[in-house]
């Protein structure tokens, strides 16, 4: 079974801290109420301040319903003003996957 990876990868201004922790919980509480959203990964490097987002939907209907939510265009539009100095989001079908762990 395919699904869609959003990659969402940028670059914060070293400001408006408190305000962006407030928006990045809220919307990552809110993607998870999205019908077809599957998981998230994300990590920042604090030095650079680059960092990735990868939002995993079961299908494009997904992924659209989730970039029409008023909150999150609201975010969007935020990020472009005060949280970012430069980001880039990548749509990616995931056609195969497989995974390993070390035996206890």
């Amino acid at each position: 079974m395919s699904y869609i990876a959003v990659i969402f990868t940028s670059t914060r201004w070293d400001s408006d801290h408190e305000e962006y922790a407030t928006w990045s919980h809220l919307m990552s509480e809110m993607v998870r109420e999205i019908p077809g959203f599957l998981n998230s990964d994300s990590f920042r490097d604090p030095e650079t301040r680059e960092g990735v987002t990868i939002a995993y939907f079961e299908n494009e209907e997904a992924v659209k319903t989730w970039r029409e939510v008023s909150e999150h265009q609201e975010a969007q539009q935020l990020g472009r003003e005060k949280f970012y100095g430069e980001y880039r989001v990548r749509i990616a079908r995931v056609e195969r996957e497989y995974d390993w762990k070390r035996p206890n």
